[in-house]
């Protein structure tokens, strides 16, 4: 009587090559998902930035401090913005009286850091108030007067009036007589001819 065949054993060793096997698969994938993570976590070199490149970024800033007092609601001091000019001031005093004399002032003008706005009431100026004539002044106010005022002086027509006027909106007020010379068609002969008849 033939001895029963007994059965290999490999397949044990198979299933003991397989477990080993995932084993070793899952600390590939495991450190390969760490490595994968600490090198999204790190931060990608910074680039070296200029102070212009700052400045171009966040573009001028500041403020300026100015002193508003005369014909308004609310005299003070305020603080502006750096780009400010002086219709930003009048109406952060809480804008001008009924009495004021807005043709005395140019509101388009820029204001500057620490400047003391004085609006002036129709009629009656001040002696703080620049220009302000004194008593039996009848000199012509280059910062006041009008087209037809302005005519009255020797040799100055329409067009230079117009010109004279046009100067004193873009520029803001005279600061001296000789600043007309900055006005065109107005030369050293022309203005020492009017002088005398002119003030600021």
């Amino acid at each position: 009587m033939a001895s029963p065949q007994v059965s290999p054993r490999p397949p044990r060793r198979r299933a003991r090559l397989s477990v080993g096997a995932a084993v070793i698969l899952a600390l590939v994938v495991l450190s390969a998902a760490v490595g994968f993570g600490i090198l999204r976590g790190q931060a990608a070199p910074m680039e070296s930035v200029s102070v212009a490149d700052v400045e171009a970024t966040t573009g001028p800033s500041g403020e300026l401090y100015v002193h508003v007092l005369g014909a308004v609601e609310k005299p003070g001091l305020y603080v502006l913005d750096l780009d400010a000019r002086l219709v930003d001031a009048v109406g952060a005093a809480g804008g001008t009286t009924d009495d004021a004399d807005l043709t005395a002032i140019n509101l388009a003008r820029a204001v500057e850091d620490g400047e003391q706005i004085l609006v002036p009431t129709v009629g009656a100026p001040t002696a703080a108030s620049p220009g302000a004539a004194t008593p039996g002044d009848t000199r012509i106010d280059l910062n006041a007067a009008d087209q037809a005022a302005l005519e009255t002086l020797p040799r100055i027509g329409p067009a230079l009036a117009e010109r004279i006027i046009a100067w004193r909106e873009e520029n803001g007020r005279f600061q001296s007589v000789d600043d007309l010379l900055a006005v065109p068609g107005i030369g050293e002969k022309l203005l020492e001819g009017m002088r005398d008849g002119v003030r600021v």
